[in-house]
Parts: C-alpha cells; structure tokens; sequence
C-alpha cells in the first residue's frame, strides 16, 4: 500500500502532470492533421524524453498515444479523412452526421466514447496485470521462447496484407536487432568498426526514419498539388452540444465497444482496426434500426471510438506481464522503457513496482487531461485540420532532425535516421509491414538471449522440449493458428 501512495504521490507531481498534459495535447495535434497520427507523434517525442524522469517520459508517451485516440476521430469527422485505418470505421457515421449540421454533437460523440473505451481497458489493466504477472513468473525459458515465437506469428500474420511479407520484417527487425555487443561473449557485431553502434541501433532513430519521415516526404509530394477541401466542416455548421445524458443513452454500444477493444487489445498482433469494425459490426447487427447506421447515428460513433480507444489500454497487459508489445504504440513504450533502465515484464511488478503504479494513475490522468481538453478545444482543435500541409510538415521533419541530433548527440544518428527513413520508404512503396519490422526489432533481444537460454537448458537436445509441454504445444499451434488468421482474412477480403 506505501507503494501505490508514493506512486500516486508521483503521477501528481508538477513535473508528471506536466509532462501528461504536453502529451495529450501533442497526441490530439498530431492525431488531428491528416496524414499524420499517434504512433508518428511517439516517434518524434521520444527523443524529448530522455532527459526526463522515467515517470515522467513514459506518462507524455502515454498521453501522447491517449490524445491521439481521440485526435484521429476530428480529421474522420470533419474531413472524412482518417489518419489511421482504424479511424476509417468513424468516418461511416461521424461524417455524415458532421454534414446534416452537428460536426460538435459528432466530436462530442468521439470524444466521450473514447474516454470511457479508455477508461474501462485501463481499469482491467489495473486489476489483471499484477495477478497475470504472477503466473508469467512461472514461464521459464523454453516457454518464454515459445511464447516470443507464436507472438511474433500473429503479429506477422495480422498485420499488412502478406504474411510472407510480415515474416520477412519481423525477421529483418530482429536481425537488426544483434546490432551491438553480443550478450554472451561480449564483442562487436555487425558494427562495422563505428563505436556509436557498441549499444545497438538507437530505437528513436530507427522508428522515426522508418515510421515518420517517409510519410512526410509522401504527404510533401502530394502538398504540391494541395488546394483547400470544400468539404471541410467548422464549429459554427452546428451549434448544438451534446446533453451529457443524451450520451449516457448511448452506453450499451458503448460498453460493448469497450468490451471488444480490451478483448482485442490484450490479444498481441490484433490491433484497433479490428476492435473498431467489430464493434461497428455488433452494433449494428444489434440495432433496432440498423438502415441508419452509415447515415449519421451517433451509435456508429460511440462503438468505433469506444472499442479503438480500449485497445490501447489492454495493449499493455502483454506488454506489461509478458514484455511483449501487441502493436506499434506499444513497442514504442518498451523503447522508453529501455531508454530509462526498466526493462518490461513479470519482474517489472517487483523491481519497479513504484514506477508502474505511478503509471496507472498517469493513465487515469491522461483520460482525464483528453476529456478536459477536448471538451474546452473542440473549436481550435477543428481548425488543425484546415492547416495546408505544406506548412505542417516541413516543421515536423525539422523537429525529427532536431530531436535526433540533441537526443543522441551528433550526426551519425541523423545519418542513420535517413538510412532508415530510405529503407521504410521502400517498405511502404512494397507494402511491407512497418508495425512487424519495430516490433521484430524491440523484441529480438529477448528472443536471442531466451533462445540461447533454452539451449542451455535443454542441453542441445531437441527432445528435451517434450519435458516442457506447454512449450510444445505452443509451437505445434503456431502455424495452425497462422494459416487459419491468414485464410479468414483472406475470406473477409474476397467478401
């Protein structure tokens, strides 16, 4: 109990508080602009982190990745333009509704909904976590080793539309990934005589020339030929609020989105595209009157923003129990993490109690900070969208530049950010998965020193492994449950 007072002691300082509120305002900025998004604003503000107390830097990650929840809904709603793929599923109902007159009744919508989503995976974080790493104590590491395999699997097949592709990035990632000194032996790999490579490749530098810059210069290419959207809806279309118990109405899809987001968050590789489809599905196989979905019902609203908004709470009980990261945020979070000296996983409970604790509550504030901010900023917020991109960009590149060179101290990370900035526009041109290719890299690591352990243990005998039936009965499975996501997917593509 002193733990979780000093922890909350923590979260409330200026300095936290501070830190949360710079994040959420940054996520609902970044999320806003279209072209951008949340796991695009965490790569650029990792760097602004390191000087910061690990609380601290891991509550503005945080708030960044809360207020870019809600940030992706005001390009959906206002310009039918979603940011992420998961905001796509809001544009169905959150558009239309914007253009019969109510784009502020529309956010108002998204904004409630994802914070109760939120709310309600944070809440189920909180209680699972503790007791889930107790069991993830247990795992040695052969089924540590299995656990790695099968998650990398589904995250490989989940994400982009080849499997074969995903694999490939999950393998470069993690190959990548022996970059450094070799745990065991103690010298140089694959560094090529350049002692800034000694303590691998730095993560900061490689997600934003991977994730961020390639976007950038796409969305510069396409800003030449930008002109203003007639389409683009303001504040003053619609002067209507929303009754807070007009909303409360709106609770069963709500609930049940929140039910579905924490379900698919805590499953690695599902990702918020599904949570948000899913619940859009439900909800409206479930209506009284499903013909108005699709025109403008603030049902479709609550149940997407609801169930995407969720995903990103119970993303971190695998990330948390088992230092698995379910999705690109979340990899993002282990870096800080790494980047601090704390390492994710079951004996996070019991080494940095103190500092996990602190960020439950830093959680519960960012929800907080995201309802209070958005209801006060619906009407600035609205204006981001109107910004020519050719004003937005340009300055978004200059702060990854900045931030790389101050963060890791001289050009040879600003060189290596442009080398990689080559090879992720590559992979976008090829449709190869950048979500597969981080988190490949965040856990290769730990899949080589695990791997390394079990051969130990299993004393370079292959079937020893029968001595570890949960294991086995993982690895046997892995590419079943592969072949089977892939052919369903295929499935509800063809359909």
């Amino acid at each position: 109990m002193d733990v979780i007072i000093a922890a909350f002691q923590d979260a409330l300082s200026l300095t936290t508080f501070l830190s949360v509120l710079a994040g959420v305002l940054i996520g609902i900025v970044i999320g806003a602009i279209p072209g951008l998004n949340a796991p695009m604003a965490m790569a650029v503000a990792i760097p602004l982190t390191f000087t910061m107390a690990p609380l601290a830097a891991i509550g503005m990650l945080v708030g960044v990745m809360k207020g870019g929840g809600f940030g992706g809904a005001i390009g959906a709603i206002l310009l039918n333009t979603p940011g992420e793929p998961h905001s796509a599923a809001t544009t169905l109902d959150g558009h239309p509704m914007a253009k019969a007159g109510k784009p502020r009744r529309a956010l108002q919508t998204a904004l409630y909904s994802s914070v109760a989503g939120d709310t309600c995976s944070d809440l189920v974080l909180i209680l699972l976590a503790p007791t889930l790493a107790i069991y993830a104590l247990k795992a040695g590491p052969v089924e540590l080793s299995a656990i790695l395999i099968i998650s990398l699997t589904l995250i490989a097949s989940l994400s982009g539309r080849s499997l074969a592709k995903g694999i490939f990035a999950a393998a470069l990632g993690a190959f990548l990934a022996t970059v450094g000194i070799d745990p065991e032996t103690a010298s140089p790999r694959f560094t090529f005589g350049f002692i800034e490579l000694f303590d691998g490749l730095p993560l900061a530098a490689v997600a934003i020339g991977v994730l961020a810059v390639p976007e950038i210069i796409e969305r510069l290419r396409e800003g030449r030929t930008y002109r203003p959207q007639k389409e683009t809806l303001s504040m003053s279309d619609g002067a209507d609020w929303m009754p807070f118990r007009e909303w409360l109405a709106l609770r069963v899809p709500v609930l049940r989105g929140a039910g579905i987001g924490t379900t698919i968050g805590a499953m690695p590789g599902l990702g918020t595209t599904l949570a948000a489809f899913l619940s859009y599905t439900a909800t409206k196989r479930f209506s009284k009157e499903p013909e108005k979905l699709g025109t403008g019902a603030p049902e479709g609203i609550a149940a997407t923003e609801s169930a995407n908004s969720a995903v990103s709470g119970a993303n971190l009980i695998p990330l948390l129990t088992l230092g698995i990261p379910g999705n690109l945020t979340a990899a993002l979070l282990v870096g800080a993490f790494l980047i601090h000296g704390v390492t994710p996983g079951p004996l996070i409970f019991e080494r940095d109690a103190q500092l996990v604790y602190g960020l439950f509550a830093a959680m519960i504030m960012a929800n907080i900070l995201v309802l209070v901010l958005g209801s006060l900023g619906l009407r600035v917020f609205a204006l981001i969208v109107k910004v020519p991109p050719y004003l937005i960009y340009p300055i978004v590149l200059l702060l990854c530049v900045v931030g790389i060179y101050v963060s890791q101290g001289g050009f040879f990370a600003v060189w290596l950010m442009l080398g990689f900035a080559a090879l992720g526009w590559f992979m976008l041109k090829l449709e190869i998965s950048v979500v597969c290719f981080i988190i490949g890299l965040v856990l290769g690591p730990m899949i080589e020193l695990s791997i390394r352990q079990s051969v130990v243990l299993l004393s370079r005998n292959p079937m020893a492994i029968f001595d570890h039936p949960f294991a086995l009965l993982l690895v046997g499975i892995t590419p079943l449950v592969a072949w089977m996501l892939v052919r369903d997917r295929q499935r509800l593509s063809d359909g």
